[in-house]
């Protein structure tokens, strides 16, 4: 028996049918997808203005000691060029991260084996060989692991000794160490994580360090 229901139901095919052609057709490719621009040295901008972080990485900020040189190489690697998106996911602030591929080369792999990007630990087909490219790049103090961005003194200002640190495990708690204090000779700056010298006491503490509770 024809009802008005049924009606209603043969009026909606079409409409259904188109949706999901346009479904189709504007469904994000994981193959072939451009790359517009970057944004940093982990960051990139695909087709449709659409921003996908570098998996398993972390490049320094901008204004950190390799940050320019991290953005650069990227560029270099990725701008104008089509890229394949693999074992995509999302990261604790919701943002999209993948593996990413431009000619068969892991772009990600690049920027470690560079130096200009840390490694992190991740559960990714490809979690050995990044790990073997950052101890690599480690080894032989390249980008970030050279003095030019890791130093237990001041190559710029030798006046200037105070060490301001931050603590590997609170990525918020600042600390400042001077000569005297019992960590003073290990405590390594690493100003692409954004430490820094300082030539005051009152410096660094404008600059919100705290001074170590074991320091005289």
């Amino acid at each position: 028996m024809f009802t008005v229901k049924n009606f209603l139901l043969l009026l909606l095919i079409p409409s259904l049918i188109l949706n999901l052609w346009l479904f189709e057709k504007n469904k994000p490719s994981l193959t072939g997808i451009r790359v517009e621009g970057v944004i940093d040295g982990d960051t990139l901008v695909l087709e449709g203005n659409t921003k996908i972080r570098l998996r398993s990485i972390d490049a320094p900020e901008l204004n950190f000691c390799g940050g320019e040189e991290a953005k650069e190489l990227l560029e270099k690697l990725v701008s104008n060029k089509d890229a394949r998106i693999e074992e995509k996911i999302v990261d604790q602030k919701a943002r999209p991260m993948a593996l990413i591929y431009v000619d068969d080369i892991l772009i990600n792999q690049k920027m470690v084996e560079s130096g200009w990007a840390r490694y992190h630990s991740d559960n990714t087909s490809q979690r050995e060989n990044l790990k073997q490219a950052y101890e690599e790049a480690r080894g032989k103090n390249l980008g970030i692991w050279s003095d030019q961005c890791r130093q237990t003194t001041n190559p710029d200002k030798p006046e200037c000794k105070i060490k301001g640190n931050i603590d590997d495990n609170s990525r918020n708690r600042k600390l400042y160490y001077y000569p005297g204090c019992p960590q003073y000779e290990f405590t390594v700056i690493e100003k692409d994580m954004g430490e820094a010298w300082f030539c005051t006491k009152a410096e660094a503490e404008k600059a919100g360090y705290s001074k170590a509770k074991n320091c005289p």
